[in-house]
């Protein structure tokens, strides 16, 4: 997503410069590792400070500040330099305070506090931005995009289900459970499911699919290309989205024209097309339902054709950079 935002700043009109590779995450909440990361964050700010007054940088951009991982340079360069200073897709977390992420928490928050212009990928973001936002800050919304300027070849809609996510332990393999469990939901046989991806908990996914022998059929971790080729040969996306922050594997297939059946959860539903989808108390039930009303080919074209236009209006790379371009404008920037 960071290269996305790189690639639709620069679709915008702005040179762009990546202005430093330090790492300030702490995964694992410990006070020393944080204190030894703003050092480091410290003698980096330094070494900017002079690189941004000789390069005449006219604002500063981060991409994703939140409790594990905040900006600890961004504000600080930013102020000394006398620019305007933006952030995307930043959280945050006042619950993190006081806690094993204390000192990164609070570094987060007061970088959103310094922030002139915010954009959120999602309203999931968006809520607690709006609650504390500072005075005077541009709060705007950025959707999730694809790359590119113009839509994909169509899928022929007439394939198996694809499904397309990695295979680790936690919400991807809630996933896999949950599609284990509607399919053992489908009244017939005459179905086929397509598994795209690969990962350390391979062996429990094939495990839950067993039971439905070569009906389902595993791909492992696919390239770019095969990928594409994969989508353009599929008749729908069947992805649950357990805590899925948004999902680009929705967009890629939407914009192909393969409609999507997913729960309605908070951040999936920022990049799926308007329309009705199963709610998470559903279950199971819910899902198979859904399967079973895209076995209607007139009802799957409708549903494709209605994603792939949703996807060309919103959320392909002119649209980003339109918006990133109001937001520099907004805090006095024109490229």
């Amino acid at each position: 997503m960071a290269r996305a935002v790189i690639a639709a700043l620069e679709h915008a009109g702005a040179t762009v410069e990546l202005a430093s590779a330090l790492r300030s995450r702490d995964g694992a909440g410990q006070a020393a590792v944080q204190r030894e990361i703003m050092q480091q964050a410290q003698d980096e700010y330094t070494r900017l400070k002079e690189r941004g007054k000789a390069a005449q940088w006219d604002a500063w951009v981060t991409y994703h500040n939140y409790y594990k991982a905040p900006d600890l340079i961004g504000p600080v360069v930013a102020k000394d330099l006398g620019i305007p200073y933006l952030q995307i897709e930043s959280t945050r977390a006042r619950k993190r305070l006081g806690g094993p992420w204390d000192a990164f928490a609070k570094a987060a928050e007061a970088a959103c506090d310094r922030a002139d212009v915010i954009f959120h990928l999602t309203e999931r973001d968006a809520f607690a931005l709006r609650r504390d936002a500072p005075a005077g800050q541009h709060l705007m919304h950025l959707r999730p995009f694809l790359t590119r300027g113009d839509l994909p070849a169509l899928a022929d809609r007439e394939g198996s289900m694809l499904s397309v996510g990695m295979m680790r332990a936690g919400d991807k393999l809630a996933s896999y459970h949950l599609i284990a469990e509607t399919l053992a939901l489908l009244p017939k046989r005459d179905w086929h499911l397509n598994i795209a991806g690969d990962g350390p908990a391979r062996a429990q996914v094939e495990q839950l699919m067993a039971p439905f022998g070569d009906a389902v059929t595993f791909l492992g971790e696919l390239d770019r290309d095969a990928l594409a080729k994969t989508y353009r040969a599929s008749g729908l996306l069947f992805w649950p989205g357990v805590n899925e922050a948004f999902g680009l594997v929705y967009l890629e297939a939407q914009a192909r024209g393969l409609p999507v059946v997913a729960q309605n959860r908070p951040g999936v539903c920022d990049v799926l097309a308007p329309g009705s989808y199963p709610a998470v108390d559903a279950g199971p039930a819910g899902l198979a339902q859904m399967l079973m009303a895209h076995a209607d080919p007139a009802q799957r074209h409708r549903a494709g054709q209605a994603a792939r236009a949703y996807v060309e209006a919103h959320h392909l790379l002119p649209a980003a950079a339109k918006t990133l371009a109001a937001g520099l404008a907004n805090a006095g920037i024109h490229p």
